[in-house]
């Protein structure tokens, strides 16, 4: 069978890697991809918003499954006009993919389906908004523990953690006067800011069967310690010790079930990966957001100790079998990823620097190198070519060797400007606050 994987960032290196190493697949194409993708598959030129174009080549070359993995062509409608041609994809419908295209329908059924989450308001102008922080928290130097979101797609950053009233109030203008995030502000949910354990569970379901896949946690501010602005991860891994077996059951119970059985019931079927970025508060896990794909980067971590062939799992969803395979299976080693960013990430950063050492680090034992931001240059050298730039991913015995194993292969690559965090894994000692997920 041949694949094809639509997109270009790390968690589409890491879906590419992991369908190529399945006897069933022949090849194995990404569209558009990166320098990664291009060693470990066939990048294909394609724009992922033509739609005729995409379906054209998926016949051409006899595709026996499509992965989508970002979101925006999920948001966009992809998934419905393949299902249109009788094609086999992974991914939620149009109408289905608007738990997070949309952060006001997300709250509605999260709401109607009783699942946990903070309590919220929504508006539609920053003027009302406005007027709503000032009504409820007339003294400038009080405590505001509040969230400020973009209703629509920002990449993982229309989200703003607030302490004080002035920074509410220039979360409302960045979003919705200043447009920081253009349409995705034309609505702003503003909702009580939770405290807790922040994690990452992800379920594959096929609408009526649901497959809970091991958690994750991600670290989403920049810099070290949980500082600095939202960005869309720097680093993540698998699995985080405080999630147990019983409270694992209980986001499924609580969560995952009641949130697929209420989008059947709403005509809105999910099919494909409800990726839930919860708090853990001390009244029980709570619903920060959800995604609809796999989380970038906790994708890497989680293939990295996948052992099950990825494209049963995935096919048995697009197909509506998924009750018919055996469940995966997983190494009980954990696995880190850490994230190498170009400077000025999250904000303005350049392309075009030549990367090193890629070589050096794909030889450190237990490693795998998965690249986001990359390209190939005109002489065939690998750039960067985006803020997020490389997810370096190791297994280990503990969550410290790992570690250690992926740290060990960071300090093999440079570039100029490069950086990351260096304290990825140590967030499960750290009490944090909610924030966007990716």
């Amino acid at each position: 069978m041949n694949v094809l994987v639509v997109g270009s960032g790390g968690r589409e290196h890491a879906l590419a890697w992991k369908l190529a190493q399945s006897s069933q697949v022949r090849r194995t194409f990404v569209a558009p991809g990166n320098a990664g993708t291009a060693e470990d598959a066939e990048n294909i030129p394609l724009q992922v918003s033509d739609t005729a174009a995409v379906v054209k080549f998926i016949k051409q070359e006899q595709i026996g499954l499509t992965v989508i993995g970002p979101e925006a062509p999920l948001v966009a409608g992809l998934v419905d006009a393949l299902r249109e041609e009788q094609l086999a994809v992974f991914g939620p419908s149009q109408s289905a993919a608007q738990l997070e295209g949309s952060k006001v329908f997300c709250k509605q059924v999260l709401h109607s389906a009783d699942v946990p989450t903070a309590d919220y308001r929504v508006f539609d102008d920053p003027e009302s908004a406005t007027r709503h922080i000032l009504d409820r928290y007339p003294q400038a130097d009080e405590s505001v523990p509040l969230v400020v979101k973009a209703d629509g797609l920002a990449a993982g950053k229309g989200v703003v953690v607030c302490g004080t009233r002035d920074e509410a109030l220039n979360a409302i203008d960045r979003i919705a006067r200043a447009r920081e995030f253009g349409a995705a502000g034309d609505r702003l949910v503003i909702e009580e800011r939770l405290d807790g354990e922040e994690v990452s569970v992800l379920a594959v379901t096929d609408g009526r069967t649901l497959v809970t896949l091991p958690p994750a946690q991600d670290h989403k501010p920049a810099y070290d310690g949980d500082r600095g602005p939202n960005t869309g991860g720097m680093g993540a891994y698998s699995p985080p010790p405080r999630v147990d077996s019983d409270l694992l059951s209980q986001i499924e119970e609580q969560i995952l079930v009641p949130t697929i059985h209420h989008m059947k019931r709403s005509r809105k079927p999910f099919q494909g990966v409800l990726y839930a970025g919860l708090m853990v508060t001390h009244q029980g896990p709570k619903v920060l957001e959800f995604n609809v794909r796999f989380g970038d980067p906790e994708c890497q971590p989680l293939l990295m100790r996948l052992q099950s062939d990825l494209l049963d799992l995935l096919l048995a969803t697009a197909e509506g079998r998924l009750d018919s395979i055996a469940a995966p299976k997983w190494d009980k080693r954990p696995a880190v990823c850490v994230v190498m960013a170009s400077e000025g990430y999250p904000g303005n950063y350049e392309k075009g620097k030549t990367i090193r050492g890629l070589r050096e680090a794909a030889e450190v034992d237990d490693v795998k190198v998965f690249h986001a931001g990359t390209a190939l240059s005109s002489t065939d050298q690998v750039v960067t070519n985006g803020g997020r730039v490389l997810g370096i991913t190791a297994l280990g015995n503990t969550i410290s060797a790992a570690k250690l194993q992926a740290y060990t292969a960071v300090k093999c690559i440079r570039w100029n400007g490069a950086w990351c965090r260096k304290d990825i894994s140590d967030r499960s000692r750290i009490t944090t606050t909610n924030r966007s997920v990716s």
